[in-house]
């Protein structure tokens, strides 16, 4: 019987699953916990991550050969001369061969290899060329595009680095004046690359930082670090700086370490580095990851359902194609060949080089509208998005947070409310939102409370997202402590039972509490958010708080910002409505406050729900008040995450655009995640896209460009499988009547590949205004429907050109089927290239909608090549000759009546199924 697993084994086994690993035994993993990682040779004496959970912060720095301010820049080069750079191996680019090869091995190359491998053994040496020219094509084409886009990408992520704040000496002699301290995190210490870190770098971590390597924690302040990613644990970890003994063997179980990928939720820290890149916990883990196939993305399987219509109908017409012509004209191997090169005609081989030149493209055109793709399938989500989630701080409004008003709690001006308000800013260590850097604004403050010398901070208790408030406990004089608080109104007054009127404080009754929300309603009524602030008289008696200690506080007022609306949202909110995608602000705010800001923004409210109410619904009542409301307040990380996973499971593409801590579950769960350059480190790790401009008009251009992208692929797969139905079809019927080939299986080859040819600059095409109103999403229910529509159109003018050449030509025998090839070659050429600029619109095309011009010249050169063809110096080796001039006014003929017909069809089309 299997023994049963070990905390640790179950812990791996969470990861395991989360990054597609199959599972393995601990003993593997722990091999790698204390050694270096492979190809880097590490300096004798570093301590892996055991002995560095185990040690006292003196010895662990010894052994890490650093200080407590950290390395200087010679010796930290020194160390990552041995070590690397911090980096996870499997994140670097594939060698250009292997890329190469990825490139060649899609299903359509490895038929085609496969018939050139048939009509090598057949000495069909110009069959041969021809296909391994159309496999060289679409293989180079996809290698040189992928290539360009990879380093495109890679220079916008580069605008975006994450950066680690870390403690840097001048020289190796320049020592702390102070060696026993560490040094609180602040101002001081200098932002660096992640790939710079090294082990033994001294590194301060703050509220929304990402561990950017293994470290070990050397001094902490209510650390709580997020370790989900992990271990799959929903609440965040509490750390803390002692040297831990029991732990065991799994790394996860000891409190003073933290992880790289992890992240800080609250609190601060120093920390030593411990390991670095592949050496790290999560490195060793990822190396398994490489060979492993990533999970395919919902971008991913809508080609693939659309690939397998095409080849699916390629099975079925191929082999109907292979027994009529085999028992008619009673030659098996030419029959053969023929079926073989009709599925070449029936696969998109390129498709998967068109969907890359097409994202790639649109890639390079958002980066121009301040938009970094960091994801190139992103892309098509975000023309697919139809709703979208957004915050309320510095996306509908400026993110210029002003103090505006400090009154007491019956909103009379109070400058004693104001000097609680910046100890309790200028003391917290945590993180600083605009909040903060607005009282602290307030310098006077500084000197009028004589700060230095009459104050002494003695602890902290941090900000979290279920208290929504923070509190810092002080001493003035030496004399006593005072609990200084400031949060949300609500959760303040929860911990209240007083409130101070003028000099004297009286009992928070149900009366006076309900005459205070008056008074912040009417504040918020204003648009003002309001912060309410509280303090408590302590005997100096202790050194340590918790959340314990805030209850029985005194309510002293309130301090009121204003963070005005942009003048650009109401009219961003205007484009993005007429696009179709529909706005839902959720804020952590106050519902009046929220509700007031829309408003001014010109977003008509729908409803306005607060956390508790959702915190109360089923899952059934939540999915339909979703779809009612468009305004959510007062909600926690896990409420926001819970919304938009809502409004994905009731079929919506969902954006989600944040930058805070707290955005950062949401962001992961959105269908695309939308973060800004500014926003946290864990935000901007979670988002598809990044912003480099917070604002929702550059939201807007960047739906339209998913959009016009989508649409250009679109019309790749429509014209393929369209044109290939119509193809098939027709040969199918030629193939029934005429006693020789209507085509051969060399000509059939050489008028997919010119084909082919004229849609390679379809990623460059314009898109009319219509196509882009509403989003856009894979759907080959439509894209059969739709081949099967205007297919046999194609047949009708290509049976008109059999009949002709038949009849009115003389290409009635085997002895003259090279000039009913002929003709036959050119008709279908020139048709299916004509339906490139009838399928690419829904309006006239050349008068009403006229494509782009690399489109038009390409199609022009490809027209051009099959009318001389025949009459060039090839013809011989195509086994075509030159056609007659009657041959020609026919053939105009022919595809105007072709161009009038399809032009009818599809208003016929579009008024009975949409025109996508």
């Amino acid at each position: 019987m299997q023994q049963a697993l070990t905390l640790s084994e179950r812990l791996v086994a969470v990861l395991g699953a989360r990054l597609g690993l199959r599972f393995f035994r601990r003993r593997d993993m722990l091999e790698t916990l204390d050694a270096p990682a492979h190809g880097h040779e590490a300096p004798p004496g570093l301590p892996g991550l055991l002995q560095a959970a185990r040690d006292t912060g003196p010895d662990l720095l010894a052994r890490l050969r650093t200080t407590r301010n950290g390395l200087s820049d010679e010796e930290a080069a020194t160390v990552r001369a041995h070590v690397g750079p911090n980096e996870v191996e499997h994140e670097k680019p594939l060698p250009w061969w292997r890329h190469l090869f990825n490139c060649y091995r899609n299903p359509f190359n490895l038929l085609l290899t496969a018939l050139a491998a048939v009509s090598y053994a057949t000495d069909d040496t110009e069959g041969t060329i021809i296909i391994a020219s159309m496999v060289i094509v679409s293989t180079v084409l996809r290698f040189v595009q992928e290539a360009r886009s990879n380093k495109a990408a890679e220079k916008l992520k580069a605008m975006v680095s994450t950066t680690a704040t870390v403690l840097r000496r001048e020289s190796p002699g320049d020592e702390a004046s102070e060696p026993d301290k560490v040094r609180r995190p602040g101002r001081q210490g200098r932002e660096v690359a992640l790939a710079e870190l090294v082990p033994g770098d001294v590194v301060l971590l703050a509220a929304g930082d990402m561990i950017p390597a293994d470290v070990r924690i050397l001094a902490a302040k209510d650390l709580f670090v997020s370790q989900s990613a992990l271990t799959g644990e929903a609440l965040p970890v509490e750390k803390f700086a002692q040297p831990c003994e029991t732990g065991g063997t799994n790394p996860l179980a000891y409190d003073n370490l933290a992880f790289m990928g992890t992240n800080v939720v609250s609190g601060s820290a120093t920390a030593v580095v411990v390991a670095t890149g592949a050496s790290t916990f999560f490195g060793s883990l990822a190396e398994r990851v490489t060979a492993q196939q990533p999970t395919l993305t919902s971008f991913q399987q809508g080609v693939n359902r659309v690939s397998w219509v095409l080849i699916r109908f390629m099975l079925v017409m191929t082999p109907i194609v292979l027994l009529i012509n085999g028992f008619t004209k009673h030659d098996w191997l030419e029959a053969s060949l023929f079926a073989l090169s009709v599925a070449v005609g029936l696969t998109p081989e390129m498709l998967p080089m068109i969907v890359t030149a097409t994202l790639a493209k649109g890639a390079v055109v958002l980066s121009r509208k301040k938009v970094i793709v960091k994801r190139l399938d992103a892309i098509q989500n975000f023309g697919a998005m139809d709703v979208l989630c957004t915050d309320k701080t510095g996306t509908l409004t400026q993110d210029r947070i002003c103090l505006e008003r400090h009154t007491d709690v019956w909103g009379n001006a109070c400058e004693a409310v104001l000097e609680h308000a910046y100890l309790n800013s200028f003391y917290q260590t945590g993180l600083k939102n605009l909040l903060d850097v607005a009282v602290l604004d307030h310098a006077e403050m500084h000197q009028r409370l004589d700060v230095v010398n009459r104050y002494r901070k003695i602890d902290e208790i941090p900000f979290d997202f279920q208290r929504r408030r923070m509190s810092v406990v002080v001493s003035e004089n030496g004399d006593h402590h005072e609990l200084i608080c400031k949060g949300a109104v609500e959760e303040v007054m929860s911990a209240c039972n007083r409130v101070q009127h003028g000099a004297n404080v009286e009992p928070l009754t149900p009366d006076v509490l309900a005459r205070l929300r008056r008074v912040t309603a009417d504040l918020n009524a204003e648009g003002l958010r309001v912060v309410a602030v509280a303090t408590r008289e302590l005997p100096p008696a202790r050194e340590r708080y918790t959340v314990a200690d805030e209850n029985e506080l005194v309510l002293v007022g309130y301090i009121a910002f204003l963070d005005p609306p942009k003048e650009s949202t109401a009219p961003a909110l205007r484009a993005l409505a007429a696009s179709g995608v529909d706005v839902k602000v959720l804020t952590g705010d106050n519902d009046l406050v929220s509700i007031k800001v829309c408003r001014e923004v010109g977003l008509t409210v729908t409803g306005c729900v607060l956390g508790d109410d959702i915190e109360a619904m089923s899952d059934a009542e939540l999915a339909q008040t979703v779809e009612r409301a468009n305004v959510f307040a007062k909600l926690t990380p896990a409420h926001k995450e819970r919304l938009v996973r809502m409004l994905r499971a009731n079929g919506h593409v969902v954006g989600f655009m944040g930058d805070g801590i707290n955005d950062a579950p949401a962001l992961r769960a959105a269908d695309i995640g939308i973060s800004v350059d500014t926003a946290v480190d864990i935000a901007k790790e979670a988002a598809d896209l990044i912003l480099l401009e917070k604002s929702l008009m550059v939201l807007e251009q960047g739906v339209i460009e998913g959009r016009r992208t989508f649409a250009n692929m679109l019309k790749y797969i429509k014209m393929t499988a369209s044109s290939n139905f119509g193809n098939v079809f027709s040969v199918l019927i030629a193939s029934a009547f005429l006693p020789f080939l209507p085509m051969l299986p060399l000509q059939l080859l050489t008028q997919n590949l010119l084909y082919d040819l004229s849609q390679t600059t379809i990623p460059f095409d314009n898109v009319d205004s219509e196509q882009l109103t509403q989003p856009q999403r894979w759907n080959p229910a439509d894209l059969s429907r739709f081949m099967v529509f205007f297919g046999p159109i194609s047949s009708i003018f290509d049976v008109l050109t059999f009949v002709a050449m038949w009849h009115l030509f003389g290409a009635n025998s085997a002895a003259h089927q090279t000039l009913f090839q002929s003709g036959w070659f050119v008709e279908g050429l020139l048709s299916q290239t004509l339906i490139v600029h009838l399928i690419r619109t829904r309006r006239l095309p050349f008068i009403q909608s006229r494509a782009a011009w690399p489109l038009l010249l390409m199609t022009g050169a490809v027209m051009l090549i099959g009318i001389m063809l025949p009459m060039s110096p090839f013809a011989e080796t195509f086994r075509m000759q030159a056609l007659p001039l009657a041959y020609f006014p026919m053939l105009a003929a022919i595809l105007l009546a072709y161009a009038v017909l399809t032009q009818l069809m599809k208003g016929m089309f579009a008024r009975r199924f949409g025109w996508q």
